[in-house]
């Protein structure tokens, strides 16, 4: 395996000149391994088959301040992987609080990945902690959905484990925080699905919906039971909610609008259906 090699200048950060843009025009990236097919009515993965390693020392805070005096700011996760075509790239905010998340680039590591790049830059909305990860074994970026879900709840474990005034502010805190969240987000309300033309070869599908584990999967999963395919994406935590845009494609062309409502009604009654198991049924 690849050591990690990431320098931080000690209490410098550069400031932020914004998210790096997607790439440009119709360059295709690498697309997302396919999933194995769903049987019909179970296109739930069940979230407890990731195996997400806890944080080394949990009575520790990582490298930041776990203050409770104040308003806590609202966390966030994005993994995009449309930025970088050689790299995934992860950003993780909390306010000003977080660290140089060393704890938690260790542990991604534990799931064969290797940190090739990070970095820390500052603005109005606080710290950003980037990172530009792949997988040990290629040396290239992760096209596994599966291994991006474990990726995203790594990281949020470990946020909840140095923060855990964070737990009532992640939907993940009801699972793995020590206070569930306070706020019941209404998912009729908080869900959105969009599609748009993206150029003469893929479309652009928007969805934003109530967070909760296992969420990237089962949408790359309803996406392919459709036969269409996912090129490239950015998926966003934002506190309770989780903010998703994939470049997707039909046979190398966009979607047209039979396939566009198709797509948004099967994402819609997935989303907006309970949570239990089918097995009631």
């Amino acid at each position: 395996m690849v050591e990690m090699a990431v320098t931080v200048a000690a209490g410098t950060h550069r400031p932020c000149s914004g998210v790096s843009p997607a790439a440009s025009g119709n360059r295709r990236l690498a697309g997302w391994r396919p999933l194995a097919p769903a049987a019909p009515a179970k296109l739930r993965l069940s979230s407890p088959a990731l195996r997400v390693p806890r944080a080394a020392s949990p009575a520790a805070v990582e490298d930041g301040s776990s203050s409770n005096t104040d308003t806590v700011p609202t966390p966030k996760v994005i993994i995009d992987q449309d930025s970088d075509p050689d790299a995934t790239i992860v950003e993780v905010t909390l306010g000003d609080r977080l660290g140089d998340l060393l704890d938690t680039m260790s542990a991604l590591r534990n799931l064969g990945l290797n940190v090739v790049k990070a970095s820390v830059c500052l603005d109005s909305s606080g710290k950003h902690n980037k990172f530009a990860i792949t997988k040990s074994s290629t040396g290239r970026k992760i096209d596994d959905p599966e291994l991006l879900e474990a990726v995203r709840l790594t990281i949020i474990n470990n946020m909840l484990e140095y923060h855990p005034e964070t737990s009532s502010q992640l939907a993940m805190g009801a699972t793995f925080g020590i206070e569930p969240p306070t706020e019941v987000v209404d998912v009729d309300i908080a869900t959105h699905i969009d599609i748009y033309d993206d150029g003469p070869e893929r479309s652009l599908l928007v969805v934003e919906s109530a967070d909760r584990p296992g969420l990237l999967v089962d949408l790359v999963k309803i996406i392919a039971d459709i036969n269409i395919t996912v090129q490239s994406g950015e998926f966003d935590t934002e506190g309770l909610l989780a903010k998703a845009k994939f470049h997707v494609s039909y046979r190398g062309k966009p979607l047209i609008k039979a396939l566009q409502q198709v797509l948004a009604n099967s994402l819609r009654y997935f989303l907006r259906r309970p949570t239990t198991e089918d097995a009631s049924f």
